[in-house]
C-alpha cells in the first residue's frame, strides 16, 4: 500500500452537516481515498455502530479509513489508523498499544511537525491554512507555514482548514502529498459530484 496515494483526498464526516454513512458513500463514489471518522461527544457505542458501517464501505471501495482521536474506537472497529491531537493519547504510547495502525498527528506549526515526526507519527495533518468554520480559534499557518513543514519533514503531509475548490491549487502547489476537507464536501448540495471536482483538481496537479 502507498500511504501517500492514499492520503490524496482525505475526507472528514461532520454531522453538523450530513449523516455519517451515506455521506461516505456518496464521497466514496465521487473518489475519496481515504475517510476520517469525527464525531465529537457521542456515546462510543454509536461511535462503534457507525465506524464498522463506514469500515465495510471503505474497504468496498479500497480506501483507508481513520478515526479522529479515539484509539479504542479505531481498534474496535478494525480501522486503518487513527488521527491525533496534541491533547489526545501521546503517539509513542499509541504505536505501543497499537503497533499496526496507521498514526497521524495534527499539528499546527513547524516545531510540533518536526516534534510528531520524532514521536514516530506516520503522517501529518497540518493546518490551518486558511481560517475554516468548523473550529474556530484555530492558528493559521498559510500557505507558507505549509511549505515550510513540507520541506522540513519525511514523512507524508495532509493539508488541512478552509480548503476549497477554489484554492485547492495553491495548497497542492505547496508540495502536501493530499489535503483534507470537512465543509467543502460535506457542506456541498452533492457530495459525490463535489467529491469528483476535487479529485480532478488534485489529479492534474499532483497526478
Amino acid at each position: 500500500m502507498n500511504l501517500r496515494k492514499k492520503l490524496k483526498l482525505y475526507v472528514i464526516t461532520d454531522r453538523r452537516l450530513r449523516p455519517e454513512v451515506e455521506s461516505v458513500k456518496e464521497a466514496l463514489e465521487g473518489g475519496a481515498t481515504s475517510i476520517q471518522l469525527r464525531i465529537k461527544n457521542a456515546p462510543t457505542r454509536e461511535m462503534i455502530e457507525i465506524g464498522k458501517e463506514i469500515r465495510k464501505l471503505t474497504e468496498e471501495y479500497d480506501a483507508l479509513y481513520f478515526v479522529d482521536d479515539r484509539l479504542d474506537v479505531a481498534l474496535a472497529t478494525n480501522a486503518d489508523g487513527v488521527q491525533l491531537g496534541s491533547e489526545d493519547m501521546p503517539i509513542s504510547i499509541a504505536k505501543e498499544i497499537a503497533p499496526n495502525l496507521i498514526i497521524g498527528a495534527s499539528v499546527y506549526s513547524l516545531e510540533e511537525a518536526l516534534q510528531a515526526e520524532k514521536e514516530g507519527a506516520d503522517y501529518l495533518g497540518a493546518g490551518s491554512v486558511f481560517p475554516t468554520p468548523t473550529k474556530k480559534d484555530v492558528k493559521i499557518i498559510g500557505i507558507e507555514g505549509l511549505s515550510r513543514i513540507v520541506e522540513s519533514v519525511k514523512i507524508p503531509v495532509v493539508a488541512i482548514g478552509g480548503i476549497k475548490h477554489e484554492n485547492v491549487r495553491e495548497v497542492l502547489k505547496a508540495g502536501v502529498d493530499g489535503i483534507a476537507v470537512i465543509s467543502a464536501i460535506m457542506g456541498a448540495e452533492n457530495v459525490r459530484e463535489a467529491t469528483e471536482r476535487m479529485r480532478k483538481i488534485i489529479e492534474e496537479v499532483i497526478g
